[in-house]
């Protein structure tokens, strides 16, 4: 039974290795001019299907009460869109002298330009009681700029590796991505309702053909050649995550506490997991679409994966650290409040 919940719990980081361990056993299947077809299947049906279902699931009518934050959405959307990759670009140029693998260091930087997620950083900010209205705004507004901004970034900072022109890029990210993700919003409105008595498994729907991508993205590699990573360069690199995440996660929540800013416990609480959380459900299938045909598209994509569950996975143990400081800070903040009423009154 324990194994069996374990499964259960991790099914989709089980999922990725098995993935990619079936690319790597039966290549031709998923790759270019495969059994599969991804050049039609996945290039458009997978991914547009990806994003119609972040189009129908992101509950926008929920953003309203959210929506005047300015100060706090600037801070989160700053961070994660252009404080994480400038900091990930000047890491990854100290990193490019060593002998750890180019096409890593590469990856790397195309975490940085990666937009928050749709989902993990609103589970933590609700785990811990923090502002979860905030972090469901900042995500959904973060993937709806990321669109735009993660392939501007990815020219701008990794430049024109693609063989796809910039153009013809932003093209088929318009049909693949831009169109489903409005036609699923337009639909929710439409079957809100519905939607709310069933509640799709739209997390469960994502996630699956999120792995037939991350097949078909590693059948075309391993058909075409070996990754030839050695396995203390993957080793590093995980390594390097780690400690990245620990340290945009100490600054981040160090700058949400700026007295300038004047952010509730619960607001800094939001702040900190939506601003250095990357989408993988997102980066993936932009990635597919920017970089097509790329031979390295799979070495580039491994710090991604490797992002993803080190963000779920390190989330959840700092949920019980952060809850109690949280509470504690929040008691400190009635204090205050009480206080300052008390000062307030007449004589």
């Amino acid at each position: 039974m324990e194994i069996f919940s374990i499964v259960k719990k991790h099914w989709f980081l089980i999922g990725i290795v098995l993935a990619i361990l079936g690319a790597k056993a039966n290549p031709f299947l998923g790759a270019k001019g495969g059994l599969l077809k991804p050049e039609y299947t996945v290039k458009y049906l997978a991914v547009s299907f990806i994003f119609f279902n972040s189009g129908l699931s992101l509950r926008t009518e929920e953003l309203t009460g959210a929506v005047t934050r300015v100060r706090l959405h600037m801070c989160v959307q700053g961070f994660t869109l252009m404080f994480v990759p400038v900091l990930i670009h000047l890491l990854t140029s100290v990193l490019a002298l060593t002998s750890l693998d180019h096409w890593l260091v590469q990856g790397l930087r195309v975490v940085g330009c990666m937009p928050p997620p749709v989902s993990s950083a609103v589970i933590l900010t609700k785990a811990v009681g923090g502002n979860e209205a905030a972090a469901i705004f900042n995500s959904a507004f973060g993937s709806f700029l990321g669109i735009v901004v993660t392939p501007l970034l990815l020219y701008l900072l990794i430049g024109s590796s693609s063989t796809v022109p910039f153009t013809s890029v932003f093209i088929q990210l318009s049909i693949t991505v831009v169109v489903p993700l409005l036609f699923g919003q337009w639909l929710r409105t439409c079957v809100k309702d519905w939607l709310e008595q069933t509640k799709p498994p739209f997390g469960t729907l994502s996630s699956c053909t999120l792995l037939l991508i991350i097949y078909t993205t590693f059948c075309d590699t391993f058909n075409q050649t070996s990754l030839g990573i050695k396995g203390s360069s993957l080793v590093t690199m995980a390594v390097i995550i780690l400690a990245l995440q620990l340290a945009l996660l100490y600054l981040a929540f160090n700058i949400s506490r700026t007295p300038m800013l004047d952010f509730s416990a619960a607001d800094s609480v939001a702040v900190m997991f939506c601003s250095t959380h990357k989408s993988l459900t997102l980066g993936i299938p932009m990635l597919k679409i920017i970089y097509a045909g790329y031979p390295y598209l799979s070495v580039i994509s491994i710090p991604l994966l490797m992002y993803h569950p080190t963000q779920i996975l390190l989330g959840g143990l700092l949920v019980p650290l952060v809850k109690r400081w949280m509470v504690s800070a929040q008691t400190m903040e009635e204090k205050l409040s009480n206080s300052s009423g008390k000062d307030m009154l007449p004589v």
